[in-house]
């Protein structure tokens, strides 16, 4: 199996002509990778996985995803600079980053860049699971300038 190409995953017993959410997942380790198409499919989420940064950025624009879960060590692009492009794009959908990084730095810069969320590795899939289902629900806001604090 080739991890740097897109692979789209349908949940266990998924029904033809039922609409699934779509989690996009922007990993480039094979092992982050499984447990994470397992831990959605698991909960009937269909799954887009992608294993580079310009391939996510690609299914992002194009398979619409209702969430995003990013990796921030990627082989081609930095994760750090992904999250800012696809916030800008389409600030309403949620990104949850998943790091081994735990400095509080790097979780603020990525919050300000515009993630929802910063899950630290290892982490549970049940607690992914529940961020992911919170950012879900939460009613997608318009996105306004505040003068003051452009640059």
């Amino acid at each position: 199996m080739q991890y740097d190409k897109t692979m789209i995953e349908e949940p266990r017993g998924a029904q033809a002509g039922v609409s699934r959410v779509t989690i996009l997942i922007v990993a480039d380790d094979p092992l982050m990778q499984r447990v994470l198409k397992r831990t959605f499919c698991d909960q009937d989420y269909s799954v887009t996985i992608c294993g580079e940064a310009r391939a996510g950025l690609g299914a992002f624009r194009t398979a619409q995803p209702e969430a995003v879960i990013l990796d921030l060590m990627l082989p081609d692009i930095n994760g750090r600079e992904l999250c800012k492009v696809m916030k800008s794009e389409q600030p309403g959908i949620p990104l949850i980053v998943v790091s081994a990084v735990n400095e509080v730095d790097n979780k603020v810069l990525l919050l300000k860049l515009g993630a929802d969320d910063y899950v630290i590795k290892p982490f549970s899939p049940r607690e992914l699971i529940a961020r992911v289902e919170r950012a879900l629900k939460r009613p997608q806001r318009a996105v306004t300038t505040i003068p003051y604090l452009q640059g």
